[in-house]
């Protein structure tokens, strides 16, 4: 009989959608103000890499930290700096706009002198921003099992990712949207606020959450201690062909998404409320895959629902690379969306379910590490195949370019991934945790 998620699980799902609600907001903002700093895909692609970048050179440590220290403590303090962060984005940017072209202008707009000023502040903000999301995001998915009973964790991830995708991307968007009309410094005080309300909500869940250690530790060791996580990472048989599918995943998805604002602008002809239109879609797609994901993953297995998600993601770039129609893309990513909730959702809670809690975060940093060190890497790759294509292509085809490459590595991950993530395997994996 499972028990109730319990009072502590609720601040952390509220906070966790109050926090998203301003992610929402700022994932209008942000890519709206890079737009109206450079039109260079390149120096756009850049300032992805930059947020990015800290999954790459950082995510190691964080783990280390994650197992070291009060998992609700670091939730916290990285939610107070993201907030004073915020508020800086912020102030700068209301000291500046009256520099930037109207939203109008963007959707015709090729050539633009870039705002070095702004562009390097942004760059900078985003590399900071980056690298308390990491610690703050390695800090709650391994803060989970102590909250929740393991029978728990599938619907317990389920009802966090729904409302990350309610907030995040259903209602965020067109609130951001509505106040980037107003003025286009005004979500990020928004943003700003949510991270605020979060750190009161997580500060108020009791006890302690710090990990259990078999072995207390006396000095901290970066080097050591992340070749432990490694280790055990690399010498499980399912986790370690599951990080690097993901990392090839990710690296070919954000190569497709590092220009997707422009390709937004220019293919799709949008404007800023379309635009926020167009993010609500992954808040239908998450909200459905955050409640069926348990039952299909029930129904069809873990295996055959992994492949679900696998071959989803590269017919839907395909579908999105030839498309002008912002209303086909749409519908696109809902299906996309409820694929990539239902991988997360078993791969998720498969993880915080068979790697000791004194291990948690190190292997959850290394396996993050390949899962997610590939998305700068994959930026700069997507920024730099439609900068090096308008030499040859038009602007249109050059921006369409990482879609249909996209697609076609899409399906190679495919083929590769299928025969290595099947039931059995997975069902292996957690019998062997239990031993």
């Amino acid at each position: 009989m499972k028990t109730k998620l319990g009072a502590a699980y609720w601040k952390l799902w509220s906070a966790t959608a109050i926090s998203n609600l301003g992610d929402g907001v700022s994932a209008i903002a942000y890519p709206w103000l890079a737009s109206a700093v450079t039109r260079s895909p390149i120096l756009i692609a850049a300032a992805g890499f930059a947020s990015r970048l800290p999954w790459l050179i950082f995510t190691l440590h964080a783990g280390v930290i994650t197992d070291r220290f009060d998992r609700r403590k670091l939730i916290v303090g990285m939610d107070f700096f993201r907030g004073l962060l915020t508020v800086g984005v912020g102030a700068i940017v209301l000291l500046n706009h009256d520099s930037l072209p109207s939203l109008n202008e963007l959707k015709s707009l090729t050539d633009l002198d870039t705002n070095w000023a702004l562009y390097v502040t942004l760059v900078i903000a985003s590399f900071l921003f980056g690298m308390a999301e990491v610690l703050r995001d390695n800090s709650a998915q391994t803060l989970m099992p102590s909250v929740v009973a393991e029978e728990n964790l599938e619907k317990a991830n389920g009802r966090i990712w729904s409302a990350e995708s309610l907030t995040n991307s259903f209602i965020g968007p067109p609130l951001g949207s509505l106040l980037i009309g107003i003025s286009i410094f005004i979500p990020f005080f928004f943003d700003a606020v949510s991270f605020f309300v979060a750190v009161a909500l997580i500060a108020s869940i009791s006890g302690s959450f710090k990990p259990i250690s078999e072995q207390p530790r006396i000095k901290l060791n970066f080097k050591s201690e992340i070749k432990e996580g490694f280790k055990w990472l690399w010498g499980h048989s399912l986790l370690r062909p599951m990080a690097i599918i993901l990392g090839l995943m990710n690296g070919v998805g954000s190569m497709v998404s590092a220009t997707y604002i422009l390709f937004a602008q220019e293919v799709l002809e949008t404007s800023v409320f379309v635009f926020a239109i167009l993010g609500m879609a992954g808040a239908v797609g998450g909200i459905i895959g955050g409640l069926l994901a348990p039952k299909i993953s029930e129904k069809f297995g873990s295996g055959p629902s992994l492949w679900m998600a696998l071959i989803l993601a590269p017919l839907g770039t395909a579908i999105i690379g030839l498309s002008s129609s912002w209303q086909i893309v749409w519908v696109v990513t809902v299906f996309q969306t409820i694929s990539a909730i239902l991988w997360n959702t078993i791969t998720v809670s498969l993880r915080q379910s068979i790697i000791p809690s004194q291990l948690l975060g190190r292997v959850n940093s290394v396996y993050r590490f390949f899962a997610w060190g590939s998305i700068p890497i994959g930026m700069v790759l997507g920024g730099g195949l439609v900068t090096l294509s308008q030499d040859f292509l038009s602007r249109e085809s050059a921006l369409r370019a990482p879609y249909l490459l996209g697609a076609i590595l899409g399906v190679f991950i495919f083929l590769i991934a299928a025969p290595r993530l099947t039931s059995s395997a997975i069902e292996k994996a957690r019998a062997d945790a239990k031993k």
